[in-house]
């Protein structure tokens, strides 16, 4: 007795089998880009201050800096983006600590900074800002930094004093590249985390903001990109043993 061929034939048993269809969310989810995809909407944004003091109410906030980050879509590795930078004026009433400047080496008072006031520089940087994420179809900013508290806590806190009702940063979440260098490379310290990371740092450089944005800044990308290396994200799924 002849069988019928199609019975005997796999790929047309296989064309009968009905597949699975994805889920609206999961199409929605693949149409993003693949930074859309990567911090669930969040737009990482590495920010660096140097500050008059550590009291983000009562003390200046002197520099600020911010580096926008890029992910390449076939290699999945981020890299730097763009970097905006000002030298901010004290607001009035501000905190001089002594010990600050000296650490810093910030003279406010010195006319060749060019200084501009708090509501310019954070305006112009959330201008920046807004423009990257939105390109990457991010809905929100995450502030990236070395000691990430500290930064936010003066970032929010010149953003009321300058009665900026929106802000595109999280207001309290937030990625810390101490932390996440004490885990990948047992180093907490910005200077020893970027020699554990082979990057190169010049402690006379440091303590300004722009430096220190961008060294925080490849520190930030050298970490995710050796643990997308590692099979970290997308996270390997392990296949069932059929045995």
């Amino acid at each position: 007795m002849t069988k019928n061929a199609t019975q005997n034939d796999p790929q047309n048993s296989n064309s009968n089998t009905e597949q699975p269809q994805a889920s609206t969310q999961e199409i929605a989810e693949s149409s993003k880009s693949l930074l859309a995809q990567r911090f669930r909407g969040y737009f990482p944004v590495v920010i660096d201050v140097e500050t008059a003091g550590f009291n983000a109410q009562t003390d200046a906030l002197l520099e600020i800096a911010a580096s926008t980050l890029i992910l390449d879509e076939v290699t999945g590795l981020f890299s730097l983006d763009e970097t905006i930078q000002f030298n901010v004026n004290p607001f009035e009433g501000a905190n001089l600590e002594k010990a600050a400047l000296e650490f810093t080496g910030i003279d406010p008072t010195n006319p060749l900074r060019g200084a501009v006031d708090e509501e310019f520089a954070l305006k112009e940087t959330f201008k920046l800002v807004r423009k990257k994420m939105k390109a990457a179809g991010c809905q929100r900013a995450i502030i990236v930094a070395h000691n990430a508290a500290f930064d936010l806590g003066f970032l929010n806190a010149a953003t009321l004093r300058s009665k900026i009702k929106r802000s595109p940063f999280h207001s309290f979440v937030s990625f810390d590249t101490t932390t996440l260098a004490g885990l990948a490379l047992g180093q907490t310290v910005l200077a020893k985390a970027c020699e554990a990371a082979n990057i190169d740092f010049n402690n006379s450089e440091a303590h300004s903001a722009l430096y220190d944005t961008e060294k925080t800044a490849e520190l930030f990308c050298f970490i995710v990109n050796k643990w997308q290396a590692l099979g970290g994200w997308p996270l390997a799924i392990e296949e069932p043993n059929q045995s």
